[in-house]
């Protein structure tokens, strides 16, 4: 939960097992594309009538809201666009759950002792409409609530001024947009460069950066780096990097936006 680092992105893997709807995330240990490495979460894809959620677990074993492991989820609307990603924990003091009956159905359990569980709303992801259809690059918007990492407010290199504003931002919102894919006339397709990251064409590969932050001075994003890239590497086999203010939770969340019918 956590954000990840600074200067070189975290490099995960997400596998998918199409057949029970399962996805798990794996912190890459090799460069390797066909090492699991380190498991760190699983969600399971579940129809809540004309919606679709992701139930996201600790536990690859124990993927129901009901279970101890429940650390978040993701609802769709049903078109497919609109997302909501709901942490089990408040993501700052004073927040307050979702009043919806998944959550109250959620209360009777507890994670943590010393915080109410329940379903805290924490980002958006929606994509845009897309007029060229499947045949075009997919346009989505992420908003997040990232709290600022404590020991980057810490720095000795930082002044009061530039750690009071950090200290303001600690629950502020990150809105990321994805980096625009260039048409290769040689290729006749849109590409990205993902450095050696992705292997196979899908219009699920993507690149956020950052077009407001609050972390940063005056809230400018940095539209260079890229924050959290998410390509493929095999049938059911794909990369995630991610770095700060996004944590593994946040970052498997809006990659698993990209899996499944856009209906718009």
């Amino acid at each position: 939960m956590q954000p990840g680092p600074r200067d070189l992105p975290h490099q995960c893997l997400i596998k998918r097992n199409k057949k029970t709807s399962t996805f798990y995330l794996y912190l890459a240990l090799s460069p390797s594309f066909m090492d699991k490495g380190k498991f760190l979460l699983a969600a399971r894809r579940y129809r809540q009538g004309a919606h679709t959620e992701y139930i996201i677990s600790l536990d690859a074993d124990e993927l129901s809201q009901g279970s101890n492991a429940y650390v978040g989820k993701l609802s769709s609307d049903f078109l497919g666009t609109n997302f909501t990603i709901f942490d089990s924990q408040p993501p700052h003091s004073g927040a307050k759950p979702s009043s919806s009956r998944a959550s109250r159905r959620f209360a009777s359990k507890q994670i943590s002792p010393q915080v109410p569980a329940g379903n805290f709303e924490v980002g958006q992801v929606s994509y845009k409409f897309n007029l060229l259809k499947s045949r075009g690059p997919r346009r989505m918007v992420c908003s997040l609530k990232c709290p600022v990492l404590q020991e980057t407010i810490n720095d000795k290199n930082l002044d009061n001024s530039k750690m009071n504003g950090l200290e303001t931002a600690s629950s502020g919102c990150t809105v990321l947009r994805n980096k625009a894919p260039r048409w290769h006339e040689h290729l006749q397709c849109w590409c990205l460069n993902f450095h050696g990251r992705v292997t196979v064409a899908s219009v699920k590969n993507f690149q956020l950066v950052a077009t407001m932050d609050q972390s940063q001075p005056e809230g400018r994003g940095d539209e260079d780096t890229v924050l959290l890239q998410f390509g493929k590497v095999g049938h059911d086999t794909f990369t995630m990097d991610y770095r700060l203010p996004l944590s593994a939770f946040q970052a498997f969340a809006i990659c698993l936006t990209s899996f499944g019918t856009k209906l718009a």
